[in-house]
Parts: C-alpha cells; structure tokens; sequence
C-alpha cells in the first residue's frame, strides 16, 4: 500500500496573486465614462450585413445558439 501525499501548492497563492492585483490597481487608469450623443432618427438609413453574417444569423433559432 502506497502512501498518498498531498499535492504540492504552488509557489504563487492565490492570496498572493490577489496581492499582486491590488497593489497594481491604482496604476490603472479608467477613462471617464461618456453617453453616446443621440442620433437623429433622420440619419438612420438601416443596417448592411455581408452575406456570410446574414446566413449565420438566418441560420440561429430564434433564442440563440
């Protein structure tokens, strides 16, 4: 009968990895969010699909694959 050992945990921890994120955190800069100004419903024309796109989508039950 062998003797099972525990598997080995690795070096980086999952603490230290969430360590790791919050000390880099603040060197990442997040962009001021902006509304998309709306658009003049003169201006819609409609949409163009290639080809391809249309016989994917036309392909799709109508809840998605």
């Amino acid at each position: 009968m062998s003797k099972q050992t525990a598997p080995r945990e690795p070096e980086e921890s999952l603490a230290a990895l969430r360590g790791d994120c919050a000390r880099m955190a603040p060197h990442w800069a997040v962009p001021a969010k902006t509304a998309p100004a709306p658009v003049k419903p003169s201006r819609i024309h409609g949409v163009t699909v290639p080809p391809a796109s249309a016989r994917l989508v036309d392909g799709m039950s109508a809840f998605g694959d």
